[in-house]
């Protein structure tokens, strides 16, 4: 039925209703004026501001106010891998990237290497290995060395914790079992890891002796982390946090997230131009059941994982996403030559991330802080 769907940062469920989704979590859809407001400041809107992908935020025309009278923000993002990364996991860290390179922010990334061993019981060891390993995909996408910071949890304690420690104080037992469907037998490091993830959120206030905007570019699922931390925070005297959130890159299956545990369904950082292919042809379309027919009665682009990519990160020019998508709905390119096509743009991507890991490999060092 329509609405039945659910959507946690540990697991997400059914079809998703992104505009019920937002009435649920509270969040307001960025609309055409604040569209206008970025772009007075960007010269132009990055083309997943334009199609919505990133869709809805919370107090972005605050955070904006605040930017126009010479308050200037910092942005804060990251990742607690559980596995290798997807290119599903690059959309946040794509726009962060684009929000520092115009705004000349600061940008903040923390890599929680210790949540999946409380949440899912990976080994530390290996989340410590995923962690860097994540921290040079992130650099490899064009960050400024000179105004990211990129920090792991167990790595930057001392600055974190005493900051979690006033957080935590003020975070319940209830608050946390409710928001992330915890049990009595929830161990207690997971209970306290939402105090970590909420630091960075105004950590830079603290460096600083002042408060300083924050804005947090995520996937919507980690919404609930920032509801929490929103709270708090700004009864610890500090801004609360600004996020915008982005909608979910499908999984190969038509499913709504790409998920890194299903390797089957998902395109990976780390992926050979083989796997991409054999990927990329088992996606589902929104084509017609035979070549005759789709070419007769056409397809559904908006139902088309295939299309989906393209609009997603793999076709920035809008001209050439529409001609593609009215090549899907009139039936003049068939589903075999659009996965050809978007399999050698996957693997273009690919090959060019993967020169720019290699090259960031010996300067990971300058993006790192520690205690």
């Amino acid at each position: 039925m329509a609405g039945d769907f659910s959507v946690t940062p540990y697991k997400v469920e059914g079809k998703i209703d992104y505009d019920v989704l937002a009435k649920r979590f509270g969040l307001k859809i960025i609309d055409d004026e604040l569209e206008r407001r970025i772009k007075k400041h960007t010269g132009e809107l990055h083309f997943m501001l334009r199609r919505h992908i990133y869709y809805a935020h919370r107090e972005l025309d605050w955070l904006l106010d605040e930017y126009e009278k010479g308050n200037k923000f910092y942005l804060y993002t990251g990742i607690a891998p559980s596995g290798p990364m997807t290119i599903g996991h690059l959309v946040p860290f794509i726009l962060t990237q684009w929000l520092q390179e115009k705004f000349g922010a600061e940008a903040y990334i923390q890599i929680p290497d210790e949540e999946k061993f409380f949440s899912r019981g990976v080994p530390l060891e290996e989340t410590h290995r995923l962690s860097y390993d994540a921290a040079l995909n992130i650099a490899a996408l064009g960050f400024n060395p000179k105004k990211t910071k990129i920090f792991l949890d167990t790595e930057y304690a001392k600055t974190m914790y005493r900051q979690a420690a006033r957080v935590a104080k003020r975070v319940t037992f209830s608050m946390v079992k409710d928001a992330f469907g915890m049990t009595n037998e929830a161990n207690i490091g997971w209970i306290f890891y939402t105090s970590m993830q909420a630091v960075p959120a105004f950590l830079k206030s603290v460096e600083e002796g002042h408060n300083v905007p924050c804005l947090i570019p995520l996937a919507v699922d980690q919404d609930v982390h920032f509801r929490i931390a929103r709270d708090v925070i700004g009864k610890l005297g500090y801004y609360k946090p600004a996020s915008i959130e982005a909608k979910f890159l499908p999984g190969v299956s038509g499913d709504s997230k790409m998920s890194a545990s299903n390797e089957s369904d998902t395109i990976y950082l780390h992926d050979n131009e083989e796997a991409v292919r054999k990927k990329v042809n088992k996606m589902f379309t929104g084509q017609q059941a035979t070549a005759e027919l789709q070419r007769k009665h056409g397809g559904d682009p908006d139902k088309c994982v295939v299309c989906q990519n393209y609009r997603y990160m793999f076709e920035p020019d809008d001209k050439k996403l529409d001609a593609i998508f009215e090549a899907e709905r009139n039936g003049t390119m068939l589903a075999g030559e659009h996965k050809a096509d978007l399999a050698k743009r996957i693997n273009a991507f690919l090959e060019k991330h993967r020169r720019e890991r290699e090259r960031m490999r010996d300067r990971l060092d300058e993006f790192m802080v520690r205690d």
